[in-house]
């Protein structure tokens, strides 16, 4: 064997013993690690607060970009002893890009407990809700702790240009009766709120008509507009609770209890 044909022995081994360092494509739905996340999580959740009459949890969002914020933001959580759950209320991707949800679920794996992560507009970009589907399940789902059932919602009809119903009242009318027997109280979570650009304002009053026949309605979390701010979007009572970027440092916390309701904003 001569040194040419060494060498690129050499070089072929090289390049086969890395493959597995390659990204072939930032969206290549390639999934290494954890996936189904938000039912595995759900059934932590509703198993560790089955029985409670008072559930403490926090709302955030929009992490996206600032994975630094977000470590220190699960440190600040992870001191409290306070918690039942934390809701991530989308954009967890800039770009749709399948490492960053990789890279915010490793962050988020690292809290004391558990968690669920709503699809935020940015993560439906590019192959961004095909990885959104395989790293934490369906974009339209509910949970059930302490009689309240929380119903998390895709509202981000910007990125279909009505091409599919979003947000999805087949999916919304089904929850008002599914587990009927277990909850007397709801609260609803979506990335983007009624009257904000994304939201498909043509059906906006139909949207919360249908939110209000939900026995108990406590109050609507969003995210996406990147400040914390409170707001009764219709003027009927019901109260919308944003929640701001990860880059700003704070998060919403919300304990119901028999009687009613606190929140609070805590800064990091």
């Amino acid at each position: 064997m001569n040194w040419k044909e060494r060498i690129g022995i050499f070089f072929i081994c090289l390049l086969l013993s890395s493959c597995e360092m390659i990204d072939y494509h930032p969206y290549d739905v390639k999934i290494n690690g954890e996936t189904d996340i938000n039912a595995h999580n759900i059934e932590t959740i509703e198993k560790n607060c089955k029985g409670k009459d008072t559930i403490r949890f926090v709302t955030m969002g929009d992490s996206q970009r600032w994975y630094d914020e977000t470590v220190d933001f699960v440190n600040h959580v992870n001191q409290r002893k306070d918690i039942d759950f934390v809701i991530h209320g989308g954009d967890m991707s800039d770009f749709g890009v399948t490492d960053e949800f990789l890279w915010q679920r490793d962050i988020l794996n690292n809290l004391n407990v558990p968690y669920v992560a709503l699809i935020g507009n940015h993560d439906c970009l590019g192959t961004g809700e095909e990885t959104y589907r395989a790293v934490f399940g369906d974009p339209n789902f509910s949970f059930i702790v302490g009689r309240i059932k929380f119903v998390c919602l895709n509202t981000n009809a910007i990125e279909y240009d009505y091409s599919r119903p979003i947000p999805d009242f087949k999916f919304m009318e089904s929850e008002a009766q599914n587990r009927r027997n277990e909850f007397d109280k709801t609260v609803f979570c979506m990335h983007i709120r009624p009257y904000a650009d994304e939201f498909n304002n043509n059906v906006a009053e139909v949207f919360q008509y249908v939110v209000t026949q939900f026995p108990g309605l406590q109050f609507c979390t969003a995210a996406h507009e990147h400040h914390v701010f409170q707001l009764d979007v219709f003027d009927d009572g019901v109260m919308y609770y944003m929640s701001d970027c990860m880059k700003n440092r704070n998060y919403n916390v919300f304990t119901i209890t028999p009687d009613g309701y606190e929140h609070e904003v805590v800064y990091f």
